[in-house]
């Protein structure tokens, strides 16, 4: 099954798993900030950034080893050198993109990588239509070659663009030529050994998880509309409906010895509830 290592087993110094995973939010917001020309910054304007809360980012923070300054905050250029640092961007990584269709020309493409210290090193397909075709800097290569040139650019990061059904032969193949380090776009679960960390992207998975979410605010909108709708009808007493009602408890008042301002007739029965109450538990 896919693995995640923990933080000791990368040697990250103790830092919790979460909080590797918040680094490169954290990144992105610096970098953002940079290119602002913003100097400095507090933990409660960089956790906003972030969209976490100002106490786990400075938590966050405290891992790497920077505790900001009182009353002036963090400094985010030296930030940006410190998460850097710690997730290993210092250096540079070469990556190979294993299938080169639609998805693997817009990675290929993709000038941020270069940016963050990630350079592609070679695209790979199986098609021969699409082998030794051009895409952005690259020759598409023969999927063949995929071992010789691991092993010649030394590389550890593999990236997975394959169709689901080509993705766990690809893995293996990407394993057994030293690669430990894999981001999986197939739709697929792979399997991998002890020490190899998959990290996944499912495009339809988020949009699924998106669809949840904007079908849940359609409900709760239609259910306020609907309670908007019969808190006004029930104000309208103007109508024939609205005078009926106020004379029937009208006459219930001037009853002597009445039982109050309604008869069991105007009362909810049991189990009944009120409008608000309906939408509430819907």
């Amino acid at each position: 099954m896919s693995r995640s290592s923990t933080a000791d087993d990368n040697g990250h110094r103790g830092i919790p798993e979460a909080t590797v995973n918040r680094l490169p939010v954290y990144l992105r917001a610096l970098y953002a900030l940079a290119d602002r020309g913003v100097a400095t910054v507090s933990s409660e304007e960089l956790a906003a950034a972030a969209g976490v809360n100002s106490a786990k980012l400075r938590k966050d923070l405290s891992h790497l080893g920077s505790y900001g300054t009182r009353g002036v905050g963090y400094d985010v250029e030296y930030l940006v050198y410190q998460v850097s640092r710690e997730l290993g961007l210092t250096q540079d990584w070469p990556v190979i993109i294993v299938g080169a269709g639609n998805l693997g020309h817009a990675l290929a493409n993709y000038g941020g990588f270069a940016s963050r210290g990630f350079r592609v090193a070679a695209l790979f397909d199986t098609d021969p239509l699409v082998v030794g075709t051009q895409v952005g800097s690259q020759v598409v290569r023969h999927a063949d070659e995929i071992e010789s040139v691991i092993a010649r650019h030394r590389v550890s990061i593999g990236v997975i663009a394959t169709p689901a059904k080509a993705a766990q032969a690809v893995c293996e193949r990407l394993v057994a030529s030293g690669i430990t380090s894999i981001l999986n776009f197939a739709p697929v679960v792979l399997n991998v050994p002890a020490g190899v960390d998959v990290r996944k992207v499912d495009l339809s998975i988020e949009l699924q998880i998106l669809a949840f979410h904007a079908q849940r605010r359609a409900v709760v909108r239609v259910a306020l509309d609907g309670e908007r709708g019969m808190t006004g009808r029930s104000l309208g007493s103007a109508g024939p409906g609205g005078r009926a009602l106020a004379g029937r408890r009208d006459r219930h008042r001037a009853q002597p010895g009445g039982r109050g301002s309604a008869d069991a007739g105007d009362m909810p029965r049991d189990g009944e509830t009120g409008v608000a109450a309906q939408a509430v538990g819907t």
